[in-house]
């Protein structure tokens, strides 16, 4: 193989892409990778044709403004195409742009690795052809995936999930001493979102919540999961950090939008209060065709649930406030969440997602 498309639409998948990357060039030193991605990807050396960073976008109403650049960039991606050479291409995540950029991809001959698969489980099976007609194999991070895509006729590999392979977390004490808070102090992780429309959503209902926590609860700590500069106004009793590793090393329980964050505060082994705000029309949509009866994706893992979710309506102080009290005054509660994680740990698989995926690419390779 000389010669690699790989696309990542989101900050996530632009880590997960680098990642592959990574692996690829350690068995092909020389490979010359194009793309589409962030920061990460232009790190590991791909020549990026345009940012992630431009194109995020959550939620039906919220992406409908993103379609005319999206559709530009299908066209100019199609371009490149014509003109390079590509012996494989790596789409992550992403599936609203990406499944049209597999067909694009296909059609000039260029076999199509998927990584981390659109969630057709809870909804959006009718995008099962388009899988079975563009995508060579899937390469899936949760383990209920592989069956579910076999049984619809789609090649699926699960590789673990690539939160396996972070570094190891700062202990404890060494958390806390670089957020300045000391041992005896309780702290609340607090998870709003990476993508500015989730921010948006989540921002001022969480914040507010820890607020009132923090009024109930003297001298609780709050640490953000983010930058300070772009959750204003804040707050003397909030502490601002950008590795959540780190935020979750400190804490002692919890609030997370729902998504991979969750999965981090398991394998942290930190409590959690799960809660999701979405633009009212994407809601109503998602009431008909949802097909799953958790939204958090350690309720997922587990098939009943472990943390509590609050949605829509219920993203509100009053509600989350009193979750999250009851996980930080009751231990019992905070138990009975810390005896699932283990068996939702044990289930994501084991280190090594990225490598698989580079096997699997390999594999395909034209």
């Amino acid at each position: 193989m000389n010669r690699l498309f790989v696309s990542a639409g989101e900050p996530s998948g632009d880590r997960h892409a680098a990642a592959v990357v990574t692996a690829l060039r350690s068995v092909i030193p020389e490979l010359i990778v194009d793309g589409i991605g962030g920061p990460r990807l232009a790190e590991s050396g791909v020549e990026l044709l345009e940012r992630s960073e431009r194109l995020s976008a959550m939620g039906l109403a919220e992406a409908a403004g993103t379609i005319p650049a999206h559709w530009r960039l299908l066209r100019a991606v199609e371009r490149r195409v014509a003109s390079h050479r590509y012996d494989a291409a790596i789409l992550v995540d992403y599936p609203g742009f990406h499944l049209r950029l597999a067909g694009a991809l296909t059609a000039q001959g260029v076999p199509v690795i998927y990584y981390i698969a659109p969630q057709l489980w809870a909804w959006g099976r009718a995008r099962f052809g388009t899988l079975r007609h563009y995508v060579r194999h899937l390469a899936v991070i949760l383990p209920f995936e592989e069956s579910f895509f076999r049984e619809h006729g789609i090649p699926t590999t699960f590789v673990s999930h690539p939160l396996l392979d972070d570094p190891q977390p700062l202990p404890r004490a060494d958390a806390r001493r670089l957020l300045g808070i000391t041992a005896s102090e309780r702290v609340l992780a607090v998870f709003p979102g990476s993508r500015p429309v989730e921010q948006r959503r989540h921002w001022e209902p969480f914040r507010d919540t820890a607020r009132r926590v923090c009024s109930d609860l003297p001298g609780l700590r709050v640490v953000v999961a983010g930058r300070a500069s772009e959750l204003s106004p804040t707050d003397s009793r909030f502490a601002f950090h950008d590795d959540a590793q780190t935020v979750l090393a400190a804490a002692d329980v919890a609030l997370c939008k729902s998504g991979t964050s969750t999965l981090q505060a398991a394998l942290a082994d930190v409590p959690m209060v799960i809660a999701y705000r979405m633009h009212p029309l994407t809601f109503a949509v998602a009431r008909r065709v949802v097909r799953v009866p958790h939204v958090g994706l350690v309720n997922l893992l587990a098939q009943r649930e472990v943390a509590p979710e609050c949605l829509q309506g219920q993203v509100r102080p009053a509600v989350l406030g009193r979750r999250i009290a009851d996980l930080l005054e009751d231990g019992a509660v905070a138990a009975r969440q810390r005896e699932e994680f283990g068996g939702i740990r044990r289930a994501l698989g084991t280190p090594g997602a990225a490598r698989r995926v580079a096997e699997l690419t390999l594999r395909y390779a034209a």
